[in-house]
């Protein structure tokens, strides 16, 4: 941290999240709807991680979650009439999920619009409209696990849609070809784990590449000679200087969780959800965090 922070400032990292909320006359709320429902799964993983899941409205958040059904697909999407895809529905999932809400969805129909979504390569498109990269493919894998019906998906394609995505540096894109990022390492990485395929990455050089991705200021970048993404401020932004936003906040204070900062609640960083939440699901992985530091 810098010598101007010396800690996580909580108590600030929940208000702001709380405040995002109550800005629907600024016109960035309104350009930003198709990311509302990740960006409350994000805010609401971040204050689960904070110790404190009860600072939004628990009925509230269930209402909007409910209100984004697409009942045409069978899925969610990210905001009120909004067509239905598959990060939205991951990120309902997530919700409901922390909010103990899970009964809400119905399960049958989600799982079919997922599956349907799967392409002849393995990778799976977003939404009906056809964009693929792996991150679709994480979203897929994780939410047919969490659903408890990841056995009703064909492994083997899926796995070797990953295989082709892995390159020489051992990291992942996010399209067969596509250069490695970080980004897609973690999708990659998560659905391999989630799918117990981890024997497909070359632990080796992919570590080496992941360090490298640091810089000497201590943040790191996504892919090689682009800039860092740096997450100590509060509030937190991609770096310093940089306008804060609850995605740098969520994956801010994640990071900080699996780093052992004192008083945050373990991450799943498989699931990039609570890891009480996940264990009890008789879900996690083999991972470990570095100990958990005391004040």
């Amino acid at each position: 941290m810098s010598s101007s922070i010396s800690k996580l400032l909580i108590p600030l990292h929940v208000q702001y999240i709380q405040s995002l909320g109550e800005s629907k006359d600024d016109l960035l709320y309104h350009l930003t709807a198709h990311l509302r429902m990740n960006a409350i799964y994000w805010g609401l993983t971040a204050l689960n991680i904070m110790q404190h899941k009860d600072a939004l409205s628990r009925t509230e958040m269930i209402d909007f979650v409910v209100s984004c059904w697409d009942d045409e697909a069978g899925a969610f999407g990210a905001h009120p009439d909004h067509d239905a895809h598959l990060h939205a529905t991951l990120s309902a999932i997530q919700i409901l999920i922390m909010q103990d809400a899970l009964d809400r969805v119905d399960v049958d129909r989600v799982v079919k619009f997922i599956l349907s979504l799967q392409q002849p390569s393995g990778v799976f498109a977003g939404d009906q409209w056809g964009e693929v990269d792996t991150r679709f493919l994480y979203c897929a894998v994780n939410a047919l696990s969490l659903l408890g019906r990841l056995h009703e998906l064909d492994v083997e394609k899926t796995v070797g849609y990953l295989r082709q995505c892995r390159n020489f540096d051992g990291g992942f894109g996010a399209v067969a070809g596509a250069e490695s990022h970080a980004a897609m390492v973690f999708v990659c990485t998560a659905a391999l784990a989630i799918l117990d395929r981890l024997d497909e990455i070359d632990q080796e050089t992919l570590g080496w590449w992941l360090a490298e991705r640091q810089l000497p200021n201590g943040g790191l970048n996504g892919r090689p000679e682009k800039l860092e993404d740096e997450t100590e401020h509060g509030g937190i932004a991609d770096r310093p200087g940089d306008q804060p936003d609850v995605f740098h906040t969520h994956f801010g204070v994640a990071g900080l969780s699996l780093l052992g900062y004192p008083g945050l609640a373990d991450l799943d960083p498989v699931y990039c959800m609570p890891a009480k939440i996940i264990e009890r699901m008789g879900l996690r992985r083999d991972w470990e965090a570095l100990p958990r530091k005391t004040e």
